[in-house]
């Protein structure tokens, strides 16, 4: 086996209407707090946490996350992915999720914030029976650098592969390999500083459900760009620029409680850190 700067894996079952741990393993820099329950739903929610307090040169991890029939999930961070200066080889990332018929799962990192010479890989591969749901975000922010400019990090890449009984249906690979002229053109950050990502597998989702979503964006798009894309196999991705991170974190967090309210008759889940 590769040597592993942290490793954990999880598994989440469902009995007596409530989602409980099924198997827990972590060593090295990746540990995980005890589960909360924030409401009477069952569903659970564990927060990560990276005790070195950000990733260095080499660091790798490794996360396995399993839901079983049922299951209900909210997976978050205890702070912000910091990637530091990585001279000689990229951090890695490596993800495998598996969701089983009926379960939920709501994926709501923290940012990831690259600093000065820093190089980030995550590659994340997501399995699901149909009849699951998925919810996936993801948030880019420059670090600080010592000159004041933004993007003074070397590279990121990220790749989410996600199958639905076997069949691939999205393939995303977002890489930013800022120049001397940065990555503000066309077809990168187009003038803006931060990078929303948010994908939602769910059989429940349709043109309707996409519509009023895009007005839920609308009412507080600012000097924001969004844009919302309805994919084939169930589902939509939501993008967005912006110029800090809170507005994107707004953002997503107005698009699930619309959602959580929608399908579950449930209240916004506000994830406490401080």
């Amino acid at each position: 086996m590769d040597k592993w700067t942290g490793v954990l894996r999880l598994s989440m079952e469902k009995k007596r209407d409530k989602t409980v741990t099924k198997q827990m393993y972590f060593q090295g820099a990746f540990k995980m707090l005890r589960p909360h329950y924030f409401d009477n739903s069952g569903q659970a929610c564990y927060f990560l946490i990276n005790p070195g307090g950000g990733y260095v040169d080499g660091d790798r991890y490794r996360m396995e996350i399993k839901l079983e029939e049922q299951a209900e999930l909210i997976l978050t961070t205890q702070s912000a992915t910091k990637v530091y200066k990585t001279p000689n080889t990229p951090v890695l990332q490596e993800n495998e999720i598996i969701l089983k018929k009926g379960s939920v799962l709501e994926y709501i990192p923290d940012p990831l914030i690259a600093y000065r010479d820093a190089k980030y890989k995550q590659n994340t591969i997501i399995k699901m029976e149909r009849g699951a749901t998925l919810f996936y975000n993801d948030i880019l922010t420059p670090g600080w650098s010592p000159d004041g400019e933004w993007f003074r990090y070397e590279l990121i890449q990220l790749k989410n592969e996600i199958y639905l009984d076997g069949k691939l249906i999205i393939f995303d690979h977002l890489k930013l390999q800022p120049d001397e002229t940065g990555v503000n053109g066309i077809g990168y950050m187009e003038g803006y500083t931060h990078l929303g990502s948010m994908i939602v597998i769910s059989e429940k989702v349709n043109e309707d459900v996409l519509q009023r979503l895009y007005g839920v964006i609308e009412k507080d798009l600012g000097e924001c760009k969004a844009g919302l894309s309805l994919l084939t196999e169930g589902g939509f991705t939501l993008r967005i620029l912006a110029h800090s991170t809170q507005k994107i974190e707004e953002l997503m967090a107005a698009c699930s409680a619309f959602l959580r309210k929608e399908w579950y008759g449930r209240h916004p889940v506000t994830l406490r850190k401080y």
